[in-house]
């Protein structure tokens, strides 16, 4: 693997092998072994979640981390994007952390580009390092015995890269996807789907909260996110006495996406997930830092 761009570019032992590596961090701190090496964090989209994550994991192995200020980079003045990539390259990265709000851009970058390129988000396409996260969460929780385990994802998962990546990614491993969505958030899929949440409560071992991502709506589509919210929030009321892991990738739209007493309830591991993408992070920048040389 050169590049992290989907999760398809690692092989099951791979992301065993990621999630060893993982886990070990989360036991003891872990060696310098990024020491001297130089990362660059190249974000044409916000996200203080995913940005701060991947920083502190090239921190905690000991990387350099410089981040580009887009907002007064070159492409701002005219500079195409591949050559503010050609222009970092020459600088001597050991990798670049690419978000973008266009789909394709990072798998783009990577063809003009010696270092390894990590994609932390493009479009609505993917975003490869919270799926793992997620599947690292879920396999934590339940011991490693998540074959034949039941997910459901509920929200606005056409316009998800973490919906994208996660139906990719979980049935690899063995999990079983069910779709909850009102009718314009539901993509064309062959994955068993529903239009009411009620319909999953008693069958899933997992849920997944998404975020309604109304930046990439052409147009509002519900007068208030309370109407949305009426349908599809996870609330104490709803989830009862079940035994629901419950998980959402952030930011969370309090008691749009979550209530507040769910959030503060146990079963849900939103912290833990914040906490576990830091290793799973390091993990990735280790393997392929390390493997590109």
């Amino acid at each position: 693997m050169r590049h992290l761009i989907t999760t398809d570019d690692l092989g099951r032992e791979e992301i065993e092998a990621l999630f060893a590596d993982a886990e070990s961090f989360l036991q003891k701190p872990p060696p310098k072994l990024l020491q001297n090496r130089l990362i660059i964090t190249l974000f044409f989209e916000n996200s203080t979640r995913t940005r701060s994550s991947f920083e502190i994991a090239a921190k905690k192995l000991g990387a350099d981390v410089v981040h580009l200020d887009v907002a007064k980079s070159s492409t701002k003045k005219g500079e195409t994007l591949y050559d503010t990539a050609a222009n970092l390259n020459a600088m001597g990265p050991d990798a670049i952390i690419v978000r973008h709000a266009q789909s394709g851009t990072p798998e783009q970058i990577s063809h003009h580009v010696d270092c390894a390129i990590f994609n932390a988000g493009d479009g609505a396409h993917a975003h490869p390092s919270q799926a793992l996260l997620d599947l690292f969460t879920i396999r934590r929780h339940f011991g490693g015995d998540i074959e034949g385990k039941k997910i459901a994802i509920v929200g606005d998962i056409k316009n998800s890269r973490v919906a994208n990546s996660n139906m990719r990614l979980l049935p690899r491993f063995g999990l079983k996807i069910r779709l909850v969505a009102p009718p314009h958030f539901m993509p064309k899929t062959d994955f068993p789907s529903t239009h009411r949440l009620e319909d999953v409560l008693d069958e899933v071992d997992i849920i997944m909260s998404l975020r309604t991502q109304t930046e990439r709506h052409a147009y509002p589509i519900y007068a208030s996110l309370k109407d949305y919210a009426s349908d599809y929030c996870i609330t104490g009321e709803r989830m009862g006495d079940r035994e629901i892991l419950l998980l959402h990738p952030g930011p969370v739209h309090r008691n749009i996406d979550i209530d507040d007493e769910m959030l503060a309830d146990p079963r849900c591991k939103v912290l833990e997930q914040v906490q576990n993408g830091v290793v799973v992070r390091m993990a990735a920048l280790k393997k392929l830092i390390l493997a590109n040389g």
